[in-house]
């Protein structure tokens, strides 16, 4: 959660930092997360963590303000691009730097440069693959990438 607070992110694609934005950097966050995760850790923790975390969207969605009937449209999107997301970097490390971009500019309203960003996950998903689950879910690790 505290790496959907690096304003760096929001100044390279957006003009704002609204709620959608930062889930929608969330949820590549997560993705990637489960990506690397995914074939080294236990099944039942893994859906733990999916279930959690999009009840925790869920409860957000509401404190926001949003109807019962709202929510569950909403809930059906955020969940339907989260699904599109980890489709589209499930293949990450043979995409092409402007494959990898255009993931990007397909989700996010991006306004200068989505090499950076791109540049950012890849870092991201390096740190990922050299820290264990465990510390991860513990919150032991501080990012430095």
């Amino acid at each position: 959660m505290n790496l959907t607070r690096n304003k760096t992110l929001y100044e390279k694609f957006t003009n704002q930092d609204t709620f959608s934005d930062r889930l929608l950097i969330f949820l590549f966050h997560f993705a990637f997360f489960l990506n690397i995760f995914k074939t080294h850790s236990d099944k039942q923790q893994i859906q733990e963590i999916f279930d959690y975390i999009f009840k925790q969207l869920e409860i957000s969605i509401r404190e926001i303000g949003y109807g019962d009937a709202s929510i569950n449209k909403q809930m059906k999107n955020y969940i339907n691009t989260f699904y599109s997301i980890l489709k589209n970097i499930e293949n990450w490390e043979k995409l092409d730097e402007p494959k990898k971009n255009e993931i990007f500019e397909n989700y996010l309203n991006v306004k200068k440069e989505t090499s950076y960003i791109a540049k950012y996950f890849e870092n991201y998903r390096n740190f990922l693959k050299k820290s264990s689950f465990n510390s991860h879910i513990k919150g032991v690790i501080k990012p430095n990438f």
